[in-house]
This record gives C-alpha cells, sequence and structure tokens, in this order.
C-alpha cells in the first residue's frame, strides 16, 4: 500500500466532511444540527461513544457526512480515525473543526492489510484524509511504512522468511539510502560468533544462520547500534516446544523485524547519527548436529556458556551481535527481541519490558513512548539474580530457571555489554491476539515508534 497516498495536504479540493464529538460534547453537539441530522443519528443509535460513527444527511442530494466518537474531541489521539478509515467507502475526507495531528497515523494503518497468501484478496479503495497540517504528513507516512514492515515480516510464514530472506530485506534497505551491508555466515561465522553459529547450524543449509550488518551515516556523527533478534523459527531445539508453543514461533524474528524497519526510519528521516544495524538471523531447528543441553561454548567475547536449555538461544545470538556492537565503541545500544514468555506473563501483549543500564536513557525513553502512544514499562536488572545464571563448569548457563524470566535473560545479556554504554534491551511480543482498530490481529510494531521517538528528540535532523 502506498501510504504517501492517504493523506493529502487540504487545497479546498472536494472532500466528504467528518464530524468529531466527544461523549462531553455530544448534547450540545446535536442540538445544533438540523432535523434531518438529528433525526439520522438517533436513527442509527448514535451518542458519541468512542470508535462509534454515523452517516449523516448532507444539504443536496448525494451529499453526506460522517459523525464520529472519540475520547477527547480536542485532542486526537493516535488511534482515534483508526476504525473510521477502515469503514468508511473509499474517497476523500476531511475533518471540520479539528486537527488530525496524530491520529494521521491511526488513519492510514487502519487500512492495513496482509493478504500476501489469499487467493482472492479483498481489494478496498483507498480513503484519502485531508489536512490542514503538511508540515507533519512526511514523518507520520514513515512511521505508517516502519510500522506496516514489521507487520509484513512477522506475518509471513517461516518457510518464506528464512535467514536469507532477512538478508534480503536488510539489502533492499541498504540500496534503497546508499548504505553498507556485510554478512557473515558460513566458516567465518563459526569462527567469529560461535553463538550465534551453534543455535542455527542445526537447519537446512538455505536457511544457514548469519550476522547481517547494516551501517550508513557520517562516521563523525554520533555512534548507535540498533540490534535484532532474527530467529526465523524457534522448535525449541532438543528442547522441544509442544505444539501449542511453537504455533507462533515464525513471529520469533520479531526483534530483527523492529531493528530492520527502525533502521530505514532513521535513514528516510536522515537523522545524524551513524547507525550501525546488527540482525542475528537463525532458525532453532533440529537435526544430528544440533546445539544439545549440557553443551559448552565459548562466545565472542570470551565467556563461555553452558546450555542449560535449547529453548534459551536468542539470548545466545543476541550475546554476540551485542558483542559486535560494542566492539565499535557506540554511545548506544538498542535491541528488540521476542525474548520471553516471562515477560509476557508479567505485562501480557501490549506492553515490551524495557531493560536498560543507563536511567536517563530510561527515563527519556518512557516520555516518548507516552508522547508516541507505545507504551514500554521498565523492568529491572535485579543483579542479585545472577547468581541463577551460575554453571558449576562454565561461566554461566543460558537459562536462569522458572523465577523472573525475563530478568535473567536480561541480565544475562548484559553480561557482554560493558557499564559505560548505555544499553536497552527491549523484550517486545511483535504479535497482536485479537484485533483493534489500525492494529490488527497478526505481527505488530511494539516499541518502535517509541525509540524512533526517542532517538529523533536526541539527534534531531538538520
Amino acid at each position: 500500500m502506498r501510504y504517501d497516498d492517504l493523506i493529502q495536504p487540504d487545497n479546498g479540493q472536494p472532500a466528504t466532511p467528518i464530524h468529531i464529538v466527544d461523549k462531553n460534547g455530544f448534547v450540545s453537539w446535536l442540538a445544533a444540527q438540523p432535523d434531518p441530522v438529528r433525526t439520522a443519528v438517533k436513527a442509527q443509535k448514535f451518542e458519541g461513544s468512542v470508535n462509534d460513527s454515523a452517516i449523516l444527511p448532507g444539504d443536496k442530494p448525494g451529499e453526506w457526512a460522517v459523525v464520529a466518537g472519540v475520547a477527547d474531541a480536542s485532542a486526537l489521539g493516535v488511534w482515534n480515525l483508526a476504525k473510521l478509515s477502515d469503514i468508511l467507502p473509499e474517497g476523500s475526507y476531511r475533518l471540520l473543526d479539528a486537527d488530525a495531528g496524530d491520529a494521521m497515523l491511526g488513519w492510514m494503518l487502519g487500512q492495513y492489510r496482509y493478504h500476501e497468501y489469499l487467493s482472492e484478496p479483498k481489494v478496498t479503495g483507498a480513503r484519502v484524509l485531508l489536512v490542514r497540517e503538511p508540515g507533519k504528513i512526511h514523518n507520520i507516512v514513515l512511521q505508517a511504512r516502519a510500522t506496516a514492515l514489521v507487520r509484513d515480516l512477522v506475518n509471513r510464514p517461516a518457510g518464506d522468511l528464512g535467514p536469507d530472506a532477512l538478508e534480503a530485506e536488510a539489502k533492499r534497505i541498504a540500496k534503497a539510502h546508499k548504505a553498507d551491508v556485510t554478512v557473515t555466515a558460513g566458516e567465518a561465522l563459526e569462527a567469529g560468533f560461535p553463538l550465534i553459529h551453534a543455535v542455527g547450524k542445526a537447519a537446512a543449509r538455505e536457511h544457514a544462520p548469519r550476522l547481517i550488518e547494516v551501517e550508513w551515516g557520517d562516521p563523525r556523527h554520533p555512534r548507535i547500534a540498533i540490534v535484532g533478534k532474527g530467529i526465523t523459527f524457534d522448535s525449541g531445539g532438543l528442547d522441544i516446544k509442544p505444539a501449542s508453543g511453537m504455533r507462533l514461533m515464525k513471529k520469533d524474528m520479531g526483534g530483527a523485524a523492529h531493528a530492520l524497519a527502525l533502521a530505514e526510519l532513521i535513514m528516510a528521516a536522515h537523522l545524524p547519527v551513524r547507525l550501525h544495524m546488527l540482525v542475528a538471523a537463525a532458525e532453532n531447528s533440529i537435526s544430528g548436529n544440533a546445539m544439545r543441553p549440557g553443551d559448552i561454548i565459548k562466545s565472542r567475547k570470551g565467556i563461555t556458556v553452558e546450555i542449560d536449555n535449547t529453548d534459551a538461544e536468542g539470548r545466545l545470538v543476541l550475546a554476540d551481535a551485542l558483542t559486535k556492537a560494542v566492539e565499535d565503541t557506540p554511545e548506544l545500544i538498542v535491541d528488540f527481541a521476542t525474548l520471553t514468555g516471562a515477560a509476557r506473563v508479567a505485562l501480557g501483549p501490549d506492553l515490551p519490558a524495557m531493560f536498560s543500564n543507563d536511567d536517563a536513557a530510561a527515563d527519556a525513553l518512557i516520555a516518548a513512548s507516552k508522547a508516541q502512544a507505545d507504551p514500554l514499562w521498565r523492568m529491572p536488572l535485579w543483579a542479585p539474580y545472577m547468581e541463577l545464571l551460575d554453571s558449576d563448569i562454565a561461566d554461566m548457563t543460558n537459562s536462569g530457571g522458572a523465577f523472573a524470566g525475563a530478568v535473567t535473560a536480561a541480565l544475562f545479556m548484559q553480561k557482554f555489554v560493558p557499564d559505560d554504554v548505555p544499553w536497552v534491551h527491549l523484550d517486545t511480543f511483535a504479535w497482536r491476539p485479537t484485533n483493534k482498530p489500525g492494529r490488527p490481529k497478526g505481527g505488530e510494531a511494539l516499541g518502535l515508534r517509541a525509540v524512533f521517538g526517542y532517538l529523533a528528540d536526541k539527534y534531531p535532523a538538520r
């Protein structure tokens, strides 16, 4: 979908008007309407409720208008227009007595569809919103594209999206923005990134593991690293998951999808940074050469890891990727990963768990998440729980047991980041289990816009 076409400057062209009301203002709004409008509103039982709407008669034959209920008519939120853009007929629309603001994003994403595998996709025409804030359009279109990219990648089946497909996506983005790509695979991966190799070595040759790196921007600008977990399918390895736990594991590359989308967003917005994006891509599969419980693997950093559970593989690939990111002395590292079920038990599907070794970065990210309506929740790097990762015969194990699973996973990764390098880890679900306006069931960007908002504030485009 061309999101560029869904929001356009209002230059007075013909469009269907949209009235915006909330519960508090509904009675006074209705009283000011002519009799035919009041009759239509009552007939449709519209009372100004959130996400409810009604069709209103116009003054001339063929003319009509819309009234939509929102939480607060004086300040539209991101998702206030999402349902409306999904259900209205094809055509152009304009808001009366309101600026769309952040709701432009919801208007676009309300029209998102994933029908790559439908033999007869339901094609609907575009609903175009005319706005009086043309200066905001470009940035919001970029965010809509980035969100849609995450959704598309996560929704795609694992049979069609292996490590090679993530590499191809990285190369597409790099080519579009004149960035450099480095891919480490095969013997070089085994020698240089042994944890990534160990996790992915059991996969079929066409899904062989690799580390994908993209670099972009002026080397004189602040260096930031964006790291993504790219487990394109997670069987659990020899500690195999049950069928119920494996059903959605095509989405275990959701961290990589976020990293790729954020990298493209940063480049398209021309943020003044030296970007280093790293995706650790592998399929956690099963074969005769699969990583075994009890194996001990020496990481790129030199830390030896005893494999307590082959299903705790995401932190392993991220450990080597984080080590590589640190070697290039960034001033900030942000990683995205669909890492633990424990985070979902604690916070549910909508709230990514955020861990950070830097209070200033964490506070700024929480503020950005509120401003972007893309919530995050900070969780503790509780140092006493490091003992849960103790091993009798190696430097550490990869699994902390039954308690505080999201915390011990983050603590494991913290061992690969020096204390003086600000680091943020987002344990995100990358999936929406139910439909909401503008947010269909399936792959979802959770934390993406919050991090971009934080970066755009920290490194404003010139």
